[in-house]
């Protein structure tokens, strides 16, 4: 990639320089990790000895890009602003190879250590104290992840390699030894422009959070599934800190978002219209299973939600919505040339509320000017993919649920899923009902085998 094109994006759609990068040298660096932090120092430093464990040569080769953020007060909380002030001195220490004053760092003394005494290349981005806070009308974690990936490209982009990894972590995240070479092998070899890495929720010891980290894996794995089923290219997860994708890739969709939740769905559906989102097994991810307010959904509002007791968690999508699915995305792309009532007909042979929620959307009007200006069917199937959308597929997915087929019990919807694949529910394991925890996690387990790529 031309170091020109970069400078056109980072001119045009890059956030404003008033947060430099601090850092030691900058040379020799091939691909870049970016963590944004909001008190944070608790966990923070253990993601970076996570990562510090990861093959010498390959922490040469990468920068490790905290961006400490928060809003302007009231909306950050004062005990927020004072976190980060404290995350950001042990930082600065840090990227200049000290220990920071022993009495902020007692507690986090053993990662600091494998920090300290590892080949990690840390920086950090001040987007927490007066002046160079997160702009008010701006969503919290986009923002931040913007501002550390624009960074990050403004670094690997000048290098001129197009596959460069730009990888996105949280700071409560832990990741393998093998993590780092993982992601530089998969986008040497594929070209993909973006990735998602194989995660597992760390699982906590008290029972009420383990059961309910289990519960909300087992939810984000069914819809995966599901989707996997149905045959759609947007059957991948939506996790933020297992995301990675090419500084081409990156310049392509002009950037990260600054939504202040569910960034990583929609910047990975914005980026899957552009090429194949590959799936790197070769190692694991471990987000946190914590409580969270933060945020309207995701892991830490459904924790909250399955503690509190106020609603039966244990539901899924029903299955026969990805029949549905799979018939739909089956019958435009075995033949896309044709007009939209004609496909609208279709789709109400298979169900009258598919027909129902194309016709909120439009379809037929959309279709016509999509048929207009493509030449062949490959181009239409393509276009088509592009129209029928990750959102969109959630949308009708949705509207299926809400109008016709609402939730089913998870554990009787789970073995429904592996029948849809012609599998059958191992002996011995209890679908029925909702299992005690140990049994949970038992099928939390065989779901994650069975299906590694949910």
């Amino acid at each position: 990639m031309k170091a020109r094109r970069v400078e056109q994006y980072l001119t045009r759609y890059g956030v404003q320089q008033v947060r430099p990068v601090v850092a030691g040298s900058r040379e020799g660096i091939e691909q870049a990790v970016v963590i944004p932090a909001i008190a944070e120092r608790s966990s923070l430093f253990r993601t970076l000895a996570s990562l510090a464990e990861n093959p010498a040569d390959d922490l040469r080769r990468t920068l490790v890009i905290c961006v400490v953020n928060n809003h302007r007060p009231p909306l950050a909380a004062a005990e927020e602003i004072a976190d980060n002030r404290d995350t950001l001195a042990i930082l600065a220490a840090i990227v200049s190879g000290n220990y920071p004053p022993r009495a902020s760092w007692a507690d986090i003394r053993s990662d600091l250590q494998t920090i300290l005494h590892s080949e990690l290349r840390t920086a950090f981005i001040d987007a927490s104290s007066p002046g160079r806070e997160i702009p008010d009308q701006d969503g919290g974690v986009g923002t931040a992840r913007k501002i550390g990936m624009d960074a990050a490209l403004g670094i690997l982009g000048r290098g001129g390699d197009p596959a460069a990894p730009v990888c996105c972590l949280d700071s409560d995240t832990l990741v393998e030894n093998t993590y780092l070479p993982a992601v530089r092998a998969h986008f040497a070899a594929t070209g993909n422009p973006a990735a998602v890495i194989a995660y597992a929720h760390q699982i906590p010891a008290d029972p009420a959070l383990r059961a309910a980290i289990c519960c909300y894996e087992l939810f984000l794995r069914s819809y995966v599934i599901g989707l996997s089923f149905a045959r759609s290219p947007y059957a991948f997860h939506a996790i933020g800190s297992t995301m990675a994708c090419s500084t081409e890739g990156y310049v392509g969709v002009r950037g990260m978002n600054r939504r202040g939740a569910a960034e990583d769905f929609h910047f990975l559906n914005k980026i899957a219209k552009t090429g194949t989102i590959g799936q790197i097994s070769a190692t694991t991810v471990m987000p946190s299973a914590r409580i969270s307010h933060r945020v309207p959904f995701g892991t830490g509002q459904r924790m909250t939600r399955f503690i509190s007791g106020g609603n039966d968690e244990y539901r899924v999508y029903a299955p026969p919505i990805f029949v549905i699915l799979r018939e739909w995305i089956s019958a435009l792309s075995a033949d896309p040339d044709r007009d939209g009532e004609s496909a609208l007909a279709e789709a109400e042979s298979i169900h009258r509320r598919l027909g129902e929620y194309l016709r909120l959307c439009r379809f037929t009007d959309d279709w016509r000017r999509i048929r207009n200006n493509c030449r062949d069917p490959r181009q239409l199937r393509r276009q088509f993919h592009l129209w029928f959308d990750g959102l969109r597929t959630l949308r009708l997915v949705h509207h299926l649920s809400r109008h016709e087929f609402p939730p089913v019990p998870m554990f009787a919807g789970l073995a429904q899923l592996f029948g849809l694949f012609g599998l059958a529910v191992p002996p011995g394991k209890n679908f029925d009902g909702v299992p005690d925890t140990d049994d949970q996690y038992e099928i939390l387990s065989l779901v994650r085998s069975a299906f590694p790529e949910s």
